[in-house]
């Protein structure tokens, strides 16, 4: 049974796809209940062709990829991902190497040991950022917090894991960036606790 479905979206990636394979197979091991979902999403570099040699490689059984036809925009990448998704809980994260894979498997270990994790929304929370990016997000996060009437910080931080329940609630999903943002908030409105992980 799969009990953790995370979502990369990638978008001209073929030259770390390799790296993020292997870092992926190596923090898994031999467990079977955590699918990772790779979505080419529209990928006009060599991507077809590094994902067809990553998945055939043995060992690769946690691995699945969705195909996007043309790149429609960072949250409709992850939207296919999740709608492909198998798992009892879903998530994503970035494929550019910023986060460790082991951080997903931490982040789901602490969502499964909360009383109620049919009732979180774990997200990821930067730390020991550049001065200038940390006073950029603090800025993101006064606006977006008094736009949405709640306290969002870091909304873009990674990975976010969910119920999957609460997938069914984001009947508008938005296709670019804000997709991390939209997420935090149809959460809150919906009554989920928000936990960190550093």
């Amino acid at each position: 049974m799969t009990r953790l479905s995370i979502v990369l979206p990638c978008y001209n990636e073929a030259e770390t796809l390799p790296s993020l394979f292997a870092r992926f197979a190596e923090a898994l091991g031999d467990r079977t209940d955590l699918e990772v979902i790779f979505v080419n999403n529209g990928s006009t570099d060599d991507s077809v062709a590094v994902f067809a040699r990553e998945i055939a490689k043995p060992g690769r059984a946690f691995a699945r990829v969705v195909n996007v036809e043309k790149n429609q925009g960072y949250g409709f990448g992850i939207v296919a991902g999740l709608r492909a998704a198998r798992g009892e809980f879903i998530g994503w994260t970035h494929a550019d190497s910023q986060y460790d894979p082991k951080i997903v498997i931490e982040g789901f270990a602490r969502l499964l040991e909360a009383p109620e994790p049919t009732r979180l929304f774990l997200q990821g929370q930067r730390v020991q950022r550049p001065l200038f990016d940390a006073f950029f997000t603090t800025g993101m996060s006064v606006v977006a917090s008094l736009m949405l009437g709640t306290r969002v910080d870091d909304a873009n931080a990674q990975p976010k894991l969910f119920p999957r329940a609460l997938f069914a609630q984001m009947t508008q999903p938005p296709h670019d960036f804000s997709l991390d943002l939209y997420a935090l908030f149809i959460a809150r409105r919906c009554g989920y606790a928000l936990v960190r992980l550093p």
